[in-house]
């Protein structure tokens, strides 16, 4: 089938990538003219594992190709995939000028039937407005049809998700449509649910606001364990062994971030208000998720008191492992909290460290995690990198001013960093370095 992609961010370009590695041709096509000559010459604009080499793979084979002309990708098309951004907007609600735009462009250029899918992460009507959009800036008397098809693709590991996927959703205006979508994803051989276009929108932000939920709560609970001198980690171990709750997203830690989550909630917050529902449950999730990291950088001035003149080193500062993407990561609340209140920062991330400078261009970047701790009076762990479970403790302990470290991900465990000598304070889960019951 031939595909067009509109957009090469996160969602299009793996979009992209994986529908031709299913043996489809696809054009994936941008309006930034320097995303598309990187990607022409092989270079990627995101970091993403196992995606450069199915790029390669499939531009070899001429599968693949990269763009700036949208007309041209609309008109060679059968399927054209949106996945543009939608950032927030002042207001909250999601910001769809670049859908719009899209939409627009495939009206001057559709020329025959095709299907029009919102890959992008929309609010509920969204489909109605493409629609409506093509519908009245075309310039030809053809036919067209709007699908939902919403991605469910994690950073980090978005290959393996869009292959593998918990369930695909397709919204479709009627059966017909629905099968030629249906047919794209038959290779996957994964469940497959067929809705109406405004429930399968809904389906999207439904299922972030309901993750983002477990997460608040399990740091709310996790206050509530380091007042009580509970341990958070085995309070959620013992609830995920219920089927009815299970375990995934509920890490205590400094809550959630990345451009999913704090967006998508906030949006569904706006959609709710427009029509007449005052969603207090998402208002307070929203508010412990901001209240989180103030909270760890509250327990840092505790321990050290006054962090005016204090070098604090940052392990981690993408928003997870596995990407470079600093969007709303919780580094940056870290970060900025440090700074504003005197302290020094300095940090380390294996890879998001060019994309925080631009951030933070006042901060020293160190080259391991060792140097992050030469003669710091303390060590935040901010983002749970692996390497980071691998550290060579004794080591990073001779490194530092003063054995502190703030484990913002709760990645090791309190009685072994006590017997190496470190002050451990983690999230909701450990005694203090001087072995009292007063939370961690």
């Amino acid at each position: 089938m031939n595909i067009c992609v509109i957009g090469t961010g996160y969602v299009g370009l793996v979009t992209g990538a994986v529908f031709s590695d299913l043996g489809n041709d696809v054009i994936c096509v941008d309006k930034d003219k320097s995303k598309i000559e990187m990607l022409n010459r092989g270079e990627m604009p995101i970091y993403e594992p196992g995606l450069e080499e199915m790029v390669a793979r499939n531009v070899a084979d001429a599968r693949l190709s990269f763009s700036t002309d949208v007309g041209e990708g609309v008109r060679r098309s059968e399927v054209i995939f949106i996945a543009v951004g939608t950032p927030p907007g002042e207001d909250g609600n999601a910001d769809l000028s670049a859908v719009i735009d899209a939409a627009k462009v495939i009206a001057r250029n559709i020329d025959r039937y095709k299907v029009v899918v919102n890959k992008s992460t929309v609010p509920v009507g969204t489909g109605d407005l493409v629609r409506d959009v093509i519908e009245r800036n075309k310039v030809r008397d053809v036919e067209f049809d709007v699908v939902s098809n919403p991605e469910f693709l994690r950073e980090g590991s978005a290959i393996a998700d869009t292959l593998y996927p918990d369930r695909i959703v397709i919204g479709a205006p009627n059966s017909n449509v629905a099968m030629r979508i249906l047919e794209l994803y038959a290779p996957l051989e994964r469940p497959m649910l067929v809705t109406d276009v405004h429930s399968a929108e809904m389906i999207k932000y439904a299922s972030n606001a309901f993750l983002a939920t477990k997460i608040s709560f399990i740091n709310a609970i996790s206050q509530i364990c380091e007042k009580a001198g509970a341990d958070v980690v085995q309070v959620t171990k013992g609830m995920g062994y219920d089927s009815r709750i299970g375990p995934a997203f509920l890490n205590a830690g400094l809550g959630y971030g990345g451009s999913c989550f704090g967006k998508d909630t906030r949006c569904l917050i706006h959609t709710a208000e427009e029509l007449g529902y005052d969603f207090k449950l998402l208002r307070s999730v929203v508010e412990i998720n901001d209240e989180q990291p103030q909270h760890f950088i509250g327990r840092m001035a505790e321990v050290l008191g006054d962090l005016e003149g204090k070098t604090v080193g940052v392990l981690g500062l993408a928003f997870k492992p596995n990407t470079d993407d600093m969007r709303d990561a919780k580094s940056i609340d870290i970060i900025g909290g440090l700074l504003s209140r005197g302290a020094t920062v300095k940090a380390y991330d294996p890879i998001a460290a060019e994309n925080a400078r631009k951030v933070f261009p006042q901060i020293d970047y160190s080259k391991t995690p060792y140097d992050v701790a030469d003669r710091a009076d303390a060590l935040a762990v901010v983002t749970e990198w692996n390497e980071f479970k691998l550290l060579n403790m004794e080591r990073l302990k001779e490194r530092m001013q003063r054995p502190i470290i703030f484990d913002g991900r709760n990645m090791y465990d309190p009685q072994r960093m006590r017997k190496l000598g470190f002050d451990y304070y983690c999230i909701g889960r450990c005694p203090n370095a001087k072995g009292t019951n007063g939370g961690c």
